[in-house]
């Protein structure tokens, strides 16, 4: 069965124009003014007219299993529904572990994102969590890389409280079987850093780059707009080359897509800058006056609502906006055939209306949200 989106407003994310789309299977076969040479009785033809489609958005930064409480057993924070992450527009998700690698196993991680494969998105994760001792699959970070289909990287915390303070030789060390296991394993590999608000900030990242000269690429800062002082320090960070993200539903000092506009006032690329939600971490909640009344989870929609506003408030171009959540994170990741719509890559795209609202859905072909609706949901939602 072919499918064909016929007249999108299409931004790959650069704006190619009015343009038709071909479908086989789960990858775009043509990009093309015209396709109707490939209409007959066994094609199905989808008219986009009007329609503003994006590649669909990738999170690299979520919980799909929930996170660690903060508070004991009863805060720790559901897992994750496909149709949670339809609704956003998120069609490629990557995973991680918080505070917790006792709790929250990084077999059930690697579980859970085989399951919201299988329900039609697609999905990769890291091993490790906030402490130096690595929970992996295997027997190590280097074996994860290369065996594990999923893992491309490993997380560890750093410059906070709750972090095992790591030296940068132990950084350096676990870089190593990173990048090596991925040269084996074909995949480009990280070194995901959780950033805390203590003084030290990033200065055991500047050290790997500067001092040990180890390639920049392969590390990848969050939550670095959560303090001002932090985000200063990232900027300096981003202009070195490295890419830094932005954390859009929890850890910030001003609203993320302002971070954004700042960072890009400082001289920073956009395109190296990527926004993701931290979905489902644990959250304290509070009531009208402020008093500490439980836990609630981080929005997974934030990265959607934030990049729209840095469209609308911010008066930054679609094309431009939408790189922090399509070809920026499958860049950092290093997923090949995410974050644009190209020829032979995966047919994940977000229609929008001509005022930016969501209204359909596909991933890698299928759709999945129509008229604004989910109409594909996870094995155990109703």
């Amino acid at each position: 069965m072919f499918t064909i989106l016929k007249n999108t407003k299409l931004y790959s994310p650069k704006f190619l124009g009015t343009k038709d789309i071909l479908i086989v299977g789960e990858k775009i076969i043509a990009i093309e003014d015209n396709l109707d040479a490939y209409i007959n009785d066994k094609t199905n033809v989808w008219d986009a007219e009007g329609k503003i489609v994006t590649p669909g958005l990738i999170d690299q930064h979520i919980h799909v299993i929930g996170a660690g409480g903060k508070k004991s057993f009863s805060s720790m924070t559901p897992e994750v529904q496909l149709s949670e992450l339809i609704a956003c527009g998120s069609t490629t998700i990557n995973s991680l572990l918080g505070t917790d690698g006792t709790v929250r196993d990084i077999r059930t991680l690697y579980g859970k994102v085989k399951a919201l494969e299988q329900e039609g998105i697609s999905t990769s994760m890291f091993c490790g969590y906030y402490g130096v001792d690595t929970p992996t699959i295997t027997d190590s970070i280097q074996a994860d890389m290369i065996f594990i289909d999923k893992v491309v990287g490993c997380k560890i915390a750093i410059s906070d409280i709750r972090s095992s303070y790591p030296t940068a030789i132990e950084l350096l060390r676990k870089l190593n079987q990173i990048r090596n296991g991925g040269f084996i394993g074909g995949k480009k590999g990280i070194l995901h850093v959780h950033l805390g608000d203590l003084d030290t900030k990033m200065d055991l990242l500047f050290e790997l780059v500067q001092k040990y000269q180890f390639p920049i690429e392969h590390i990848s800062p969050t939550h670095v707009a959560r303090t001002k002082p932090l985000f200063d320090q990232a900027i300096e960070f981003a202009k070195l080359g490295g890419m830094i993200d932005i954390t859009t539903a929890a850890s910030q000092y001003i609203a993320p897509y302002k971070s954004v506009l700042y960072a890009l006032e400082q001289g920073v690329s956009i395109d190296n800058l990527t926004f993701s939600t931290d979905g489902h971490a644990g959250l304290t909640k509070f009531d009208a006056d402020g008093k500490d009344v439980g836990t609630k989870s981080a929005m997974i929609h934030k990265n959607l609502q934030e990049t729209i506003l840095l469209v609308k408030e911010g008066n930054v171009s679609i094309e431009e906006a939408f790189k922090l959540v399509t070809t920026n994170p499958a860049k950092n990741l290093g997923l090949k055939h995410k974050g644009t719509i190209k020829v032979n890559n995966d047919a994940d795209f977000c229609c929008f209306d001509k005022d930016l609202n969501l209204v359909d859905v596909f991933a890698k072909g299928k759709q999945m949200m129509k008229d604004g609706k989910v109409i594909v949901k996870g094995n155990f939602e109703s």
